[in-house]
C-alpha cells in the first residue's frame, strides 16, 4: 500500500490523541491532515501540534489514509460527503463503535480498504488498548500498518470482526467501570473517616500498582487477589460481602448490556 498523508476526520478526544501519537513516533505535521467542526478545536490542534485543519473534504481528497474518527451517528453524514472523493487505494480506518465494516464499504467506492478499530481512553496517556479487524478488501498489509500507526498510543491486537461487540464491552468500555469503582472506593473511604485527598491518593496508586502487578507479574487475577486474601482476615470479610451483593453477576450483566447495544447500533436501531 502507499504511504502518504494521514487524515483525521473528527479531531476530538481520541483522534487528538492519535495525532499526538503519531507526532511523537516520527510523523511530522506536515504527514497529518485534521478535520474538526470546532474553531476553538481546530486553533488548539493548530498551535499546539502544528497540523493543518482542513475541511472534510479537503482532507478526503489529498490522503493517502483517511481515520473516521466521529460519532456512529454523524458517520452516514460524513461518508455522504467525503466518500466519492477518496484518492483511489486509499485505506478507511473507523474507529467508531458498532458500525461493521460491511456499513462502511456500502458507503464507500467500491473496493475500498477498510479497517475497523476498538480503541479505548488510556490512549490518551499512551496505554490504550485497540482491537482491528479487517474488512473484506483490506490485507494483511493494511493491518500491519494501522497497528504501526497505533502502537505509540498503547496495544494492538488484531480479532476477527465478529468479536469486537464483546470487546467494545470488555475495553472499549472497560475504562468507565474501573473508574466507577474507584469512584465509589473514594466515598467509601470518606465514609470510613479519611479526608477525599487521602482517600484519592490510596485509591488511585493501589488501581495503578495493581494494574502494574497484572501486567508484570506473570500471575493471573485470581492468584494474586488469593495472595492478598489471608483466613479469617479483613480481605475476605470485604470480597464475602461483594459476593454477597453479587457484584461478580452484576458485573457479568453490565457486559452483556454493552454487547448488546454495540450489537443495536450495528443494527441501525440507536
Amino acid at each position: 500500500m502507499t504511504r502518504g498523508r494521514i487524515a483525521v476526520l473528527g479531531a476530538g478526544k481520541m483522534g487528538g490523541a492519535l495525532i499526538a501519537g503519531l507526532l511523537r513516533s516520527g510523523h511530522t505535521a506536515d504527514d497529518l491532515l485534521a478535520t474538526t467542526q470546532e474553531p476553538e478545536r481546530a486553533e488548539e490542534l493548530r498551535s499546539r501540534h502544528g497540523v493543518e485543519v482542513v475541511s472534510n473534504l479537503e482532507a478526503a481528497r489529498a490522503a493517502a489514509t483517511v481515520v473516521l474518527a466521529v460519532k456512529p451517528q454523524d458517520m452516514g453524514t460524513l461518508l455522504e460527503e467525503v466518500g466519492t472523493a477518496l484518492a483511489p487505494g486509499a485505506l478507511v480506518v473507523s474507529v467508531a463503535a458498532g458500525l461493521p465494516t460491511s456499513w462502511l464499504e456500502g458507503r464507500l467506492p467500491a473496493g475500498t480498504p477498510v479497517v475497523r478499530v476498538m480503541p479505548n481512553t488510556p490512549v490518551l496517556v499512551d496505554e490504550g488498548m485497540s482491537a482491528v479487524s479487517a474488512g473484506s478488501h483490506a490485507t494483511s498489509e493494511h493491518l500491519a500498518y494501522v497497528e504501526e500507526l497505533l502502537a505509540p498510543v498503547g496495544r494492538v491486537l488484531r480479532v476477527p470482526e465478529y468479536q469486537l461487540d464483546a470487546v467494545t464491552a470488555l475495553s472499549g468500555s472497560g475504562p468507565a467501570y474501573f473508574f466507577y469503582m474507584c469512584e465509589a472506593m473514594i466515598e467509601a473511604g470518606l465514609l470510613l473517616g479519611l479526608p477525599r485527598s487521602v482517600a484519592h491518593e490510596l485509591v488511585v496508586q493501589t488501581a495503578v500498582g495493581s494494574a502494574r502487578m497484572l501486567r508484570e507479574a506473570g500471575e493471573s487475577p485470581v492468584a494474586l487477589r488469593e495472595a492478598v486474601t489471608s483466613p479469617a482476615g479483613t480481605t475476605i470479610a470485604a470480597i464475602r460481602e461483594l459476593e454477597n451483593h453479587r457484584v461478580r453477576a452484576a458485573l457479568l450483566s453490565a457486559l452483556e448490556a454493552a454487547r448488546d447495544r454495540s450489537k443495536e447500533l450495528a443494527a441501525g436501531t440507536a
